[in-house]
């Protein structure tokens, strides 16, 4: 089935200056390219009516039998909703949207019950279709439980031994939990772990002596962070659950690579033809962009990654440099320029602005090379000190970058006519 190109027109209306970089926002329906299966719903072209889904989209069908207090958490259901918009949800799946969900699911269980979970699976059942019916209402994916792997299970004690709050608060270090994790900074957090090493040992004393199975601990832990969530505001909880769960996402490439067989046939002979060889690669690599935005560390993972497999297969050449392979390369994109859209690193949500619609940023700018390892085996992760996204130094500048270039070379031009007729004089 031939693939059907639709190709929206990037709208930059600010660029944002900081020490990461330069950014650039994408407003309303102005969503990236995408190569789109005729099978697969299909976005939006510039229309303006799915760009307003947060006042009164619809009413929630709710059970009436969830015993969660979902007014207590109204902004993070909100700010969920957007995050998993519409048909833009799966494309934002690994960096904002499930990341969100599941921050919001153990706000709630923190924020509502006194045991931090649900014990009863039917009762899960109607919390989480309730939670798909506030969501739906608001804008969200109709299909996010699937999109995030995410079942009734999840809000039950599962495997964990303790879920009474009295006797869970008996076996915490509170004051370590909650001084290491009131408020992180998301860089340190991923460099130190700290709030992480708190909740690690928190919910290895709450396994007890079954502490050496890892689901256990696994299940205590969302246990420890539905604790620390019943402690601290909705929005500052989403906050830390957000900071700590991005130190693992970013450590991970979350893109699927097809069978490399065409490319290390056109590539791993050094005598092949290097047009050949890029063009594949170029194919290969178009088919990647196709499926998620990632971030500016999960994209260094990723091309280390795939060129660890290129390496295997017998590519001994450094390809990227010679095919000029870019980290953005390797996430979707963006504008008629086809220009990658990298995350950064940091968790951020979508935004809603009633006139403008959705907003999101990512940086268009950065041209950092994709790194090629020396061998096969030294593809490592990212580090886990998150670093400042890649310096920008693409072509992709604002209109005020260049008004001030022009500006200085006006001022430069002055000068040495200036001087010129000083000499002359």
């Amino acid at each position: 089935m031939m693939d059907l190109m639709l190709r929206f027109t990037l709208l930059l209306l600010l660029l944002h200056a900081g020490v990461s970089g330069s950014y650039s926002t994408v407003i309303n329906s102005n969503l990236p390219r995408l190569n789109i299966k005729e099978s697969q719903p299909v976005l939006p072209i510039l229309s303006p009516s799915p760009l307003m889904p947060f006042t009164n989209v619809s009413v929630p069908k709710l059970s009436g039998k969830c015993p969660l207090n979902f007014s207590n958490v109204e902004s993070v259901i909100t700010t969920t909703a957007i995050d998993c918009w519409g048909s833009l949800a799966p494309y934002l799946a690994n960096v904002v949207c499930c990341p969100q969900l599941d921050a919001t699911i153990n706000i709630l269980l923190g924020q509502s019950s006194g045991t931090l979970t649900l014990n009863d699976d039917t009762l899960a059942k109607y919390c989480l279709s309730d939670i798909t019916q506030l969501l739906e209402a608001q804008g969200s994916y109709n299909q996010l439980l699937e999109l995030c792997s995410i079942n009734h299970t999840n809000l039950t004690r599962a495997s964990c031994p303790l879920v009474d709050l009295t006797q869970i608060e008996n076996i915490l270090n509170k004051s370590k939990v909650f001084e290491s994790c009131k408020r992180i900074d998301p860089v340190k957090e991923c460099s130190h772990r700290e709030c992480e090493n708190a909740i690690t040992d928190a919910a290895i004393n709450m396994a007890s002596k079954n502490y050496s199975v890892p689901d256990m601990i696994d299940d205590c832990r969302k246990i420890v962070l539905r604790w620390l969530a019943s402690k601290l505001e909705p929005s500052d909880a989403s906050k830390v659950l957000r900071g700590t769960s991005s130190c693992k996402i970013n450590k991970v490439c979350p893109l699927v690579f097809p069978d490399t067989k065409n490319v290390s046939k056109a590539c791993g002979n050094t005598n092949n033809n290097q047009t050949t060889c890029c063009d594949t690669l170029e194919h290969y690599i178009t088919k990647l962009q196709d499926q998620s935005f990632i971030t500016n560390l999960q994209a260094i993972s990723c091309a280390s990654s795939f060129a660890a497999s290129l390496q295997k297969a017998n590519v001994s050449i450094n390809v990227y440099d010679i095919c000029r392979v870019k980290l953005k390369d390797f996430s979707l994109q963006v504008g008629s320029e086809d220009s990658g859209c990298l995350f950064p690193s940091l968790p951020f949500d979508v935004t809603y602005d009633q006139s403008s619609g959705i907003d999101f940023k990512c940086d268009l700018n950065d041209n950092v090379a994709a790194p090629w390892p020396l061998s096969p085996h030294s593809s490592s992760n990212p580090s886990s000190e998150l670093p400042a996204l890649p310096k920008a130094t693409s072509d992709h500048k604002g209109l005020q970058d260049k008004l001030c270039i022009s500006t200085l070379i006006l001022m430069l031009t002055l000068l040495l006519v200036h001087l010129m007729l000083n000499l002359e004089s």
